[in-house]
């Protein structure tokens, strides 16, 4: 009850005659107020009352609070429950029966509750500030329910409704809350909305960026291929630069080596012939740079490419040795070869290149080395996988010189043929036509100092000024070397000890089956006389060599020409009998060590009654020793032989010893190829087309020297006049660049004309007895071409040229290009004419 405003009942406003009797029944229930206030009321009876009744009896039943339905209470609008409980005499158990609870009844315990009082008390300890409305309803009758508290005025806001339960399971109550002011900020859907916004915006920044960014991304794509545009139309100037300056460099060149040559076939002394061979060294070498130059323009512009034509490995090998010889005799240095005999003799690829990288490494040592050897080796790759040592064939101790050199192996370390996985692509190639090599360049030079090793293969890169001063050279060989390796698909690698020496290595891929080839360079080996005479087949040699490695190399190179060798340590091996001996081979060192032996083997060798008597050759690898030892012998001198050796000059030398036909075989470097040319030219009739008058005398004394008929043309439609069928040239040299009309423009034409005419020919159109009988013509048109450039080989190709040779002429590259179409004459008629 409210304890802050009580309403008494006085006893006069209290009259118990205006209440009504209660019913007469069995049983009844009259109330006895506990509150002071009414206490005096007594007649009240709580079974007399429908409702009541039934709750006073249902909670003697059920042993539980039963609730009444609300009413108003007295002198008040409030509303009101009561709570009733049945009091029992005796304890009962939990599931005792009705019958047991009323016999057990005594009284009943009930309690009057204002509904609004009690909610608002709760409130107010609920809460410190009423911000809530409250409302509790009656549900029993959910139709009707009855409102037990609060207003019914509807607010805005939250509204929750909760179950109330007052222990009485029959009738049902609701509490309905909601919130007096209104409700508070959503703050989570505030931030989340401004979070939303917040990303719609980065989202749209990122979108105007993506496209700002794809817009820029386009124009530097327009912009790069405007620059690379540029940069084409830059490299095919460029291009176009260095043919026209190698044309104009290669033009007066030409001229000044020509004319030096022609000068060099007069009668000079030995001091002119000095004077000219000095002059015309220097040319080549300035010819050789600007090839350098080139080369490595071309390989900057990838516009570098590789040929497929068949070649002599160890022919090229011997080339290159010529070209050192003289260096290496006047420094007394050892220079040798060495290749496998498992190496094929013919293979497919690139000679040319294969020549530059084994020259430019062989050059760098000869540069560099004072004093030792330098030793070239060649393998195959699965040699030295299988035994991981490159010297198969040579014995495994010491060295060509007896110098300490750099250990070969370490230069190829880093090589992938030599992993796991290459060792086995290695392999597996041995059983195609694949050839895999493996070449070593060994000197015991000055070495490479450690701290410029890592620039070796870098272009224009020069260990240091000092060497640049001492040595000279653009710094660019070893750099196009190194490009060409990977171009046949090798690898190259060094190793370098400083004041001991240097070894330089390097891969590449060849093939073999020639004879598949359709290309008519790829005949030319055929075509190429045989420098190496079969007229030593089965004869037998002695070797005196102490070196282990330079007797196995010098053993290599005899019997490349089929003579079959024992070699010997010491000249008190030799052993004269009857054993049949047809030459012996001393190393000079060992003719030195011994003069008056050597003397004494010399002179039982030449009195010996053999069937055969030997001849002794020396063996010498510098010119000076072997003039000084000779003068002081006192005995017929042997006959002498300058390292390095290769199989023509060998088989020259042998030819001279042995009576074979005077100077025969005394081929220099070139001579071979000299001779070879004559037998094709001579009697022939060639055109030669050129505006510059100093080309034209060059290029016609060449040609005249080997026999060849010249006619001469300053301009290119003065060709076509010439050239026009019938007509009697066997083949026309014509220059690219002339006035007025270019080589180009006039083989085309040229080509033109013979096909119109063949054309008409084979209709009928004209009569063969009127061209000579001939129903097909084509005279062979060779450029004469100071540029190198690939694209103008192309060109040459693509107008109707047969091929090209390079200004200034060489007596190889000249008979390598005539060779395709001329056959040689008879060589008896020409030896008989050389030895008049």
């Amino acid at each position: 009850m409210d304890d802050v405003e009580q309403t008494p009942v006085h006893e006069d406003e209290y009259d118990p005659a205006d209440l009504e009797p209660s019913p007469v029944q069995e049983e009844y229930a009259p109330v006895i107020f506990a509150q002071d206030t009414i206490a005096h009321v007594i007649s009240v009876d709580l079974l007399s009352g429908k409702e009541d009744r039934e709750n006073v009896l249902r909670a003697r039943e059920l042993g539980k609070g039963v609730l009444t339905a609300p009413f108003p209470l007295l002198k008040t609008n409030r509303l009101g429950v009561i709570l009733t409980f049945a009091v029992y005499k005796r304890d009962l158990p939990p599931n005792g029966t009705p019958v047991e609870r009323i016999q057990a009844t005594a009284g009943y315990l009930g309690g009057v509750f204002d509904i609004e009082s009690l909610v608002e008390k709760l409130l107010q300890q609920l809460a410190s500030k009423r911000t809530i409305l409250v409302n509790v309803y009656d549900t029993t009758n959910i139709t009707h329910p009855i409102s037990m508290y609060g207003s019914n005025m509807s607010t805005d806001g939250l509204h929750h409704i909760s179950a109330l339960n007052f222990g009485d399971p029959f009738r049902k109550h609701e509490m309905h809350c909601r919130f007096k002011q209104k409700p508070p900020w959503p703050w989570v859907a505030i931030t989340t909305s401004i979070g939303i916004l917040v990303i719609a915006l980065l989202m749209g920044q990122i979108f105007h960026a993506t496209m700002n960014r794809i817009a820029k991304v386009e124009d530097d794509y327009h912009q790069m291929m405007e620059l690379k545009k540029r940069a084409e139309a830059a490299d095919v100037a460029k291009s176009q630069f260095l043919a026209t300056v190698s044309h104009e460099i290669r033009t007066p060149m030409n001229g000044v080596l020509g004319m030096l040559q022609m000068l060099m076939d007069t009668d000079l002394d030995e001091t002119q012939q000095d004077y000219v061979r000095t002059a015309r060294d220097s040319g080549k070498a300035l010819v050789s740079l600007m090839n350098e130059v080139l080369d490595q323009a071309k390989i900057e512009s990838g516009k570098l490419e590789l040929e497929a034509v068949c070649f002599d490995l160890r022919a090229i090998l011997d080339d290159v040795l010529s070209l050192f010889s003289g260096k290496s005799q006047e420094k007394g240095v050892e220079l040798a070869v060495y290749i496998s005999d498992k190496v094929p003799k013919i293979l497919v690829g690139d000679p040319g290149r294969f020549r530059q990288i084994i020259t430019n490494l062989m050059g760098n040592s000869i540069k560099f080395t004072e004093k030792g050897h330098i030793f070239v080796t060649v393998h195959l790759v699965e040699e030295v996988v299988e035994s991981m040592e490159a010297e198969t064939e040579l014995p495994s101790s010491g060295t060509l010189s007896g110098l300490p050199v750099a250990n070969r192996r370490r230069s190829w370390e880093g090589f992938r043929i030599f992993s796991q996985e290459g060792s086995a692509t290695s392999l597996s190639s041995s059983s195609s036509d694949l050839i895999n090599l493996i070449v070593s360049v060994e000197d015991t030079g000055q070495g490479i100092p450690f701290e410029s090793q890592s620039r070796v293969f870098t272009p224009f890169m020069q260990v240091g000024s000092s060497i640049t001063r001492t040595h000279g050279g653009t710094g660019i060989g070893l750099s196009i070397s190194k490009c060409l390796v990977h171009l046949m698909k090798g690898e190259i690698g060094f190793v370098s000890l400083p004041q001991i020496g240097s070894t330089f290595t390097f891969t590449a891929v060849f093939t073999t089956g020639c004879s598949g080839l359709n290309d008519q360079k790829s005949q030319q080996i055929n075509n190429q006389p045989n420098s190496i005479s079969s007229e030593f087949q089965g004869m037998r040699a002695l070797l005196v060599d102490p070196t282990p490695i330079r007797a196995q190399v010098t053993k290599y190179h005899i019997q490349r020409l089929g003579v079959h060798v024992e070699v010997i340590r010491d000249l008190n091996d030799i052993k004269v009998g009857n054993t049949i001996i047809n030459m012996v081979f001393i190393e000079l060192e060992v003719w030195h060590k011994d003069s008056g032996l050597s003397t004494l083997i010399v002179s039982e060798l030449n009195g010996t009654n053999c069937k055969v008597t030997p001849k002794v050759f020396l063996l010498s690898k510098a010119i000076s020793s072997t003039r000084i030892n000779f003068s002081a012998s006192g005995v017929t001198s042997p006959f002498v032989i300058m390292k390095p050796l290769r199989a023509s000059m060998l088989a020259a030398s042998l030819q001279r010893a042995m009576g074979g036909g005077g100077n025969r075989g005394n081929y220099r470097n070139g001579e071979v190829h000299a001779l070879s040319l004559s037998n094709l030219l001579r009697g022939r009739k060639v055109l030669v087309v050129d505006d510059n008058r100093v080309n034209l005398r060059v290029a016609a004394g060449a040609l005249k020297k080997y026999g060849a008929d010249v006619v001469i043309a300053e301009r290119g439609k003065e060709a076509i006049s010439l050239l026009t069928p019938p007509h009697h040239f066997d083949a026309c040299f014509m220059d690219i660049q002339m006035p007025e009309m270019d080589g180009f423009e006039a083989t085309k034409r040229i080509r033109d004309v013979e096909l119109s005419i063949n054309n008409r020919l084979q209709r009928g159109d004209l009569s063969l007895e009127a061209y000579e009988n001939v129903s097909i013509w084509h005279v062979p048109i060779l450029a004469m071409t100071a540029d190198v450039i690939q694209a103008t080989n192309e060109e040459c190709l693509k107008c109707g040229m047969d091929g090209y040779v390079s200004k200034p002429f060489e007596a190889e590259q000249v008979y390598t290009e005539v060779s395709r179409f001329f056959h040689a004459e008879s060589n008896e008629d020409y030896w008989e004419e050389s030895s008049d």
